[in-house]
């Protein structure tokens, strides 16, 4: 290949017959040598943006297979969010977060005179301090804790500092066994066992004591969490925060 002064590429002659010459012309961008007829003088020109429109294509194409939206797997529970079709089930997108739909998910609760209560999947996030309401159960046989406890199958008495977590929290049984530290506002704190759950999505049945389902920021706690906390369980329902201990 001739180059001309200033570097470009110069047609070479190249005789196929006698009566009609054809020209190679290289171009340093193109993925191959094409034969062409000597009148199109722009086949550098598109040989070069044909390349640059076939990489580009290749460009567009890896960002669509890489994209998050496509790989990612639905949030769950305070999982993140953009909108609505990044959230698992019925939960839906608040504040760049997925949570429960309030308006959803009511359960009628019969016996007595029938009323609707919310029912929930997801719970606030858990910090070092996370907010909550203190509610008394009792853990016992014939109790109103109702079944057994989830996390063991067993009944405990009400020595036990033990708890019952909000579905939410306590995360398909993940939480199981573990402690929590509570912490109530006269600034007594105690620590305690999770071995059940406060079930937020069924109730008003035998297995929940005929008992509506829990909020979702409940911590159930034991006689002996209350007498701990010293808090008079009369008050039926306390502000607390708790955590990992």
């Amino acid at each position: 290949m001739d180059m001309d002064k200033n570097g470009g590429s110069v047609p070479i002659p190249y005789r196929i017959s006698p009566s009609k010459p054809v020209y190679i012309i290289h171009c340093p961008i193109s993925f191959s040598s094409h034969h062409i007829q000597q009148s199109d003088p722009y086949f550098c020109f598109a040989s070069y943006m044909e390349n640059i429109l076939f990489l580009a294509s290749l460009s567009f194409l890896f960002s669509i297979i890489s994209s998050p939206l496509l790989c990612n797997a639905l949030s769950n529970c305070n999982g993140p969010c953009r909108d609505l079709n990044d959230c698992s089930g019925q939960l839906i997108c608040i504040k760049s977060k997925c949570t429960d739909d309030p308006d959803m998910g009511t359960h009628i609760c019969q016996g007595g005179q029938s009323r609707s209560v919310p029912t929930y999947r997801c719970s606030p996030p858990v910090t070092s301090s996370t907010k909550a309401r203190l509610t008394n159960n009792d853990f016992s046989e014939g109790g109103d804790g109702g079944g057994p406890s989830e996390c063991d199958g067993r009944y405990h008495g009400s020595s036990e500092r033990i708890v019952a977590l909000s579905t939410g929290w306590y995360n398909g049984g993940s939480r199981c066994g573990k402690n929590i530290r509570i912490t109530a506002r006269n600034g007594r704190s105690v620590i305690a066992k999770v071995v059940d759950e406060c079930d937020s999505m069924h109730g008003c049945d035998k297995e929940h004591a005929y008992q509506p389902p829990c909020g979702n920021d409940i911590v159930d706690g034991s006689d002996a969490v209350w007498t701990a906390l010293e808090l008079d369980k009369n008050e039926g329902v306390v502000n607390v925060t708790w955590s990992m201990a």
